[in-house]
Order: structure tokens, then sequence, then C-alpha cells
């Protein structure tokens, strides 16, 4: 008869399947504890990619369309308020802000393999970038504009007649501000044959 131990291997699959409540108890304490490590992590990696210093070092941003939006009342106006690079690009809800962040690794990608590397190369892909861009805005009906700029909260008697009229008709219309208001931080890419704007 042979009184020899089993193996470690052996040892842990026996225990994994016939747990004893201690096991089972500490397999969950450690459980909870991975996650909550895994979920600060990732949550301290989301915020630290969320900011305007994330997107202008990892994409082909600071020599075009950074300088662009320097110039434009979103960086710099008498309120004092800014909408960063993030505030109009990225959903504040997590699963919009999850797909968001998946798609932007195909920035990342342009970026690497040369596809967005320079300014030149920028330019070349800008009309197709702005439509991705727009395209998706429309879909979500502007949400981060909507994050600041709300039509219900809007007061039309002070705005110049002309934005009055146009909003009531936006309204009206069903339109979002992504339809008027392209090119409101970014210079416009070269749209003569684009039909829509999409």
């Amino acid at each position: 008869m042979d009184n020899k131990k089993p193996g470690l291997i052996r040892r842990l699959w026996q225990w994994w399947r016939r747990p004893s409540r201690l096991a089972l108890g500490t397999l969950l304490l450690l459980g909870f504890g991975a996650g909550i490590l895994f979920w600060g992590g990732f949550n301290t990696g989301m915020q630290a990619a969320n900011t305007e210093q994330f997107c202008i070092s990892c994409h082909e941003m600071r020599n075009t369309v950074y300088e662009e939006y320097m110039e434009t009342a979103h960086y710099n106006n008498r309120s004092g308020v800014r909408a960063t690079c993030p505030d109009c690009h990225v959903p504040h809800e997590f699963v919009p802000k999850m797909v968001r962040k998946i798609k932007a690794s195909k920035e990342l990608y342009g970026k690497l393999f040369g596809v967005i590397d320079t300014p030149q190369k920028f330019e070349q892909h800008r009309l197709t970038m702005a439509q991705n861009e727009w395209r998706r805005m429309k879909d979500n009906n502007s949400q981060e504009c909507r994050n600041c700029h709300n039509f219900n909260n809007m007061d039309f008697t002070v705005q110049k007649t002309v934005a009055a009229k146009m909003h009531s008709q936006a309204i009206t219309e069903g339109k979002t501000c992504i339809d008027c208001h392209k090119g409101i931080a970014h210079r416009l890419p070269d749209m003569h044959e684009v039909k829509n704007g999409f």
C-alpha cells in the first residue's frame, strides 16, 4: 500500500472541486480584493487617458487641431470656462465612453503605423476623421455639446436674433448641434465633393 501524499497540483485540484467554507470564503475575499484593485487601476488609467495632455501627446494633434482649438471660444473666452478635448470627444456615460475609447485605438494605430504621423498625412485624412466624428455626434444627438449647451436651458431672448431663430428652427426640425456647428473648434476639411457633411 502506497502512503505517498498526492502532488501539489492534485491537492489544489481536489481543493478546488470540494472547497470547504474557509476555502470558499478565502476565494471570495481574494476575488473581491482583486476586483477592487482591478477597478481602481482601470479607473485611474481611464482618468489619465481622458486628459487633454494625453490626447495631444499620443495623437498627431499638437501641431494641427490643437492649435486651431486654442484660437476658439472653447479654449479662451470671457467666462473663463474651458472645454477640453475629452469634454467634446469622450462621452461621460460608462458604456459609450468605453465604445469611444475602443474606437480611439484606431487613431493610435494610425499614429503608430504612420497613417497620420505627420501634419501632412493628418491633413490627407482630416475629412475622413471629421466625418467619423460628425457621424458619431449625430448618432448620439450631440450629447457632449448638450452637456454644456442644452436647448432646454437656453434663453432665446438674450441671444442674437439670428441665433435665437436658428435654435428655435433646429428644435422644430429635430436637428442636433453638429448639423449646424461643424468646424466650431477646428478648421473644416476640404468638403467640395461632400454631400450633407457626412
